[in-house]
Parts: C-alpha cells; sequence; structure tokens
C-alpha cells in the first residue's frame, strides 16, 4: 500500500474490520427479522452496533437507519422533501447531493477564494429563500477543505430549517463525536476501512415519516430488505479502532502532507495547491500541475506504482470533472491539469518522498515527449 493515495476514492479494508466481519458472518449470519432463538441474537448484535456508532457520532441511536452508503443517503434524503421544497446545497458538494437535488428547487451557495462556505453567505440565503433544507458537507472530497458545518447547524437550528452534512470525508479522519447536533448525517463505511456496499443516514429525532425502500419493517419501517448485519460490525469496528488515534495522526500526517507541498514547490514553481491556506484534511492535497493534461500525470505514476486520482471518483471521465477548481473560477486548461493527492492513516515519510520523485521522473518523461528511458 506504500504508493496508494487515493484514500478518499476507497480504504483498504481495517484488519480489525476484516475480523469481525468474518466473526459476524461466522456466528450471526442469521436474519436479524426472525423470530427464533439465533435471529434474535442477531437483531440484538445489529442494535448494538447502531448503539456504538451512536456514542461515537454523538447521535441517538433511534436515529440512525443503515443503508449502502453515502450516496444511497443523499439520495433517500433528497427523495423524501416535499416536491416543491427549497433546498440550499454548496457548490461543491458532491456528485450524489448535487444530482439528487436536481429539480428540487436548488439553490447553489458559493464558497470563497479558499473553496470554503461562508456562514453569511447562508444567512442572507436562508433570510431570502426560506429553502426547507442546507446541505453542505463537512470536508471537501477533492481539497479536503473543511466547512463550517458545526456553526451552520446551529444557524440553521436559529432559522427553524433542516441542516444535513454529508460526512463522508469527516468520519475516520477527524473527531466526529459532535455530528449528531446535525439534523441529517451520511456516511459510507469504505471511506475509513469499512467494506464497500454499507453505510447510514441519520435523521431528525422527531422524523419517523421517511420510509424509502419499501416492502418489510427492517430499519423501524424506513429501509426495507434484511440488514447486512456482518458489513455494519465491520464499519463500526473500523471507526472504533481509528478513532482514539486521530488527534495524532492529523499531527503526524498533516507535518508530512505539508512536507510534500513543499518539495513540490521546489520542483514545480507555477504548482498551484487549491484551498492551501484553509483548514483542511490532514491527508488531502489537490494541485493544479503547471503542465500535462492530467491523465497523463495518472497514468505514468501508475506504472511506477503510485495511485492518485484527477478529483473525485465518482465524476471521473466527465471533462473538466473538478468540483471545486469549477466553483474557484479555474479556466478549461486548469481544470485538464488537476491531480488529487490523498493519503492514509500509515502513510510515512518515505512513501511521499517516492511520491514527490516519482512526479519529478514523469515530468522529465512528459518533457522528453512521453518516452520512457
Amino acid at each position: 500500500m506504500k504508493g496508494y493515495f487515493d484514500h478518499n476514492a476507497t480504504t483498504p479494508l481495517h484488519p480489525a474490520a476484516r475480523d469481525a466481519w468474518l466473526q459476524a458472518s461466522e456466528k450471526h449470519w442469521h436474519n436479524p427479522s426472525s423470530l427464533y432463538r439465533d435471529a434474535g441474537l442477531t437483531s440484538q448484535q445489529l442494535e448494538s452496533a447502531r448503539e456504538r456508532l451512536g456514542t461515537l457520532i454523538g447521535a441517538d441511536a433511534e436515529r440512525i437507519v443503515f443503508t449502502s452508503g453515502a450516496t444511497e443517503s443523499n439520495n433517500a434524503l433528497f427523495a423524501s422533501l416535499p416536491a416543491d421544497a427549497g433546498v440550499v446545497i454548496s457548490a461543491i458538494e458532491h456528485p450524489s447531493v448535487r444530482e439528487a437535488a436536481r429539480g428540487r428547487h436548488a439553490v447553489e451557495l458559493p464558497v470563497n477564494e479558499d473553496g470554503v462556505v461562508e456562514s453569511d453567505a447562508v444567512e442572507h440565503l436562508i433570510l431570502c429563500k426560506r429553502p426547507a433544507l442546507v446541505s453542505v458537507m463537512a470536508a471537501n472530497n477533492e481539497s479536503g477543505a473543511l466547512q463550517p458545518w458545526r456553526e451552520l447547524a446551529a444557524l440553521c437550528r436559529k432559522h427553524d430549517v433542516l441542516f444535513h452534512t454529508d460526512a463522508a470525508q469527516w468520519l475516520g479522519k477527524l473527531n466526529a463525536g459532535d455530528l449528531g447536533d446535525c439534523d441529517f448525517i451520511t456516511g459510507s463505511a469504505h471511506k475509513f476501512g469499512g467494506s464497500k456496499g454499507c453505510g447510514f443516514l441519520v435523521l431528525p429525532k422527531e422524523d419517523s415519516r421517511l420510509g424509502f425502500i419499501r416492502g418489510g419493517p427492517q430499519e423501524h419501517g424506513r429501509r426495507a430488505g434484511t440488514e447486512n448485519y456482518p458489513a455494519i460490525e465491520a464499519m463500526v469496528t473500523a471507526l472504533e479502532r481509528i478513532t482514539p488515534g486521530l488527534s495524532e495522526i492529523e499531527q503526524t500526517q498533516s507535518t508530512l502532507r505539508d512536507a510534500f507541498i513543499a518539495e513540490m514547490r521546489t520542483r514545480f514553481d507555477s504548482l498551484r495547491v487549491i484551498s492551501e491556506y484553509a483548514p483542511r484534511l490532514w491527508n488531502t492535497v489537490l494541485m493544479v500541475m503547471p503542465e500535462h493534461d492530467n491523465l497523463k500525470w495518472l497514468t505514468r505514476l501508475s506504472r511506477r506504482g503510485f495511485s492518485i486520482s484527477t478529483g473525485s471518483a465518482c465524476s471521473s471521465g466527465k471533462e473538466g470533472s473538478s468540483v471545486v477548481v469549477t466553483a474557484l473560477g479555474a479556466s478549461a486548461a486548469e481544470l485538464k491539469r488537476v491531480v488529487r493527492i490523498s493519503s492514509g492513516w500509515e502513510t510515512t515519510a518515505e512513501d511521499w518522498q517516492a511520491l514527490a520523485e516519482a512526479f519529478v521522473e514523469v515530468f522529465d518523461e512528459l518533457n522528453r515527449g512521453g518516452r520512457p528511458q
């Protein structure tokens, strides 16, 4: 995993999550909705996982609905809103929010020069548009810029407006103990060492009407279908194992990230780092390279054993796919030179240095006309 720098897209399965999944699959594979004893034990384990997750994010367990991930959760949330409900979303939201909000009287909230939503702009739109919901992600998946979700949650509460935060990138990287202050929260297990196809949606305490998959009583009638308890157990276990060490990881890894940027600047004079001066995730660097198409950077780095991205994996293949760089008014040429680096919890100084050296090698190769030596 030394060359893997795409953790914002997905993460390797945490060893503790793997063990939890195997044990749950062997001992508690029964349908939690069945009435016999073993099924009842599985149901108890499922509810225990819900309680543990609630403790980790500061939300009452009965507010949590287990889903297949943040994309399903985001779509379910917007689909549940009345057809005439106005919504405000930031200009840097994940595609699963942006697309789900289409046709719902959505107003897009601009960001400042650091790629961060400003509270004054949110309050202005609340007062002008009177939306039913404001949706601003906790941490941006491309730039890593942290958004003022705590302040926005309080602001929306003041004006009696529901507030949603997509916390897919926050969870497992920063302390999530007070996320429960938000009305709606969405998250995905595979972003922090859990298995793919598992996530959750947190609802407001008073909201018992939302039912987005019908055909059974599971998840208190909100999401029909047999619960994937082994994946849920793996998700909660991964978050439990990662959370206690996050402060130390943040301090260490942000230092390594900044050293990488400094090293890159010695090699590339006109390198541009997006949201460089904003508080951001300790693992993320979104760069506009001075020359050459980002796909050329990606493919040549991949040949050398390094995995990076050109932005959000859910936007890959789209021309100028970086939502953040677009929101900041970048040119078409700049959009084609964007690359994203996102490290992991165990990335070393040597890994970062090797990546910087690989960038230099690729640059030399591209300047020779793309011919490897």
